[in-house]
């Protein structure tokens, strides 16, 4: 099953811890991979009205990948999916910051192009409500299945070999 590794929103304004940043800037380099960036455009997303808080409108994402997507909101840009299909992707390895908000509007958006959303826990942070992203791995397990959640790079090693 041909994979790649969507890096979600890993930049400035979520100061993502730095062993988040080395650990996903690693796997990168070993295989197809794609970021989101999250940049605040108040007339697209109404995070400041809403929410009172704005991402920079002017971030770069931390981790170098062969490709990154602008999104203005939770979910990934349209493009972002016709790259995976073109290239012929199936499976996405997820990670990236805000595993029950971000990282799932991924998946959702992914499972619903008939892609196979698998998020990569270890590389993976939570909202403020659960920085450990257990949320959201039960969420994506109860959404996209048991096998959708990756818990160790062992597990990830073992798919790919096999």
């Amino acid at each position: 099953m041909e994979q790649a590794l969507l890096v979600v929103d890993i930049q400035p304004s979520f100061n993502p811890p730095e062993w988040q940043v080395e650990g996903v800037s690693h796997l990168a380099r070993t295989m197809r991979s794609v970021a989101t960036v999250e940049r605040h455009d108040e007339t697209i997303t109404p995070f400041w009205k809403q929410l009172g808080w704005k991402p920079a409108p002017d971030d770069q994402s931390l981790v170098v990948t062969d490709r990154v997507f602008v999104k203005h909101g939770y979910s990934p840009p349209p493009e972002l999916i016709r790259y995976l299909k073109d290239a012929g992707v199936e499976r996405v390895l997820v990670c990236g910051i805000q595993a029950d908000t971000c990282c799932l509007a991924a998946g959702f958006m992914l499972f619903d192009a008939g892609l196979h959303p698998t998020m990569l826990k270890w590389l993976t942070v939570g909202s403020s409500l659960d920085r450990s992203a257990g949320l959201g791995a039960r969420l994506w397990r109860h959404h996209f299945g048991q096998g959708s959640v990756l818990e160790t790079q062992q597990e990830l090693e073992a798919i790919m070999q096999g």
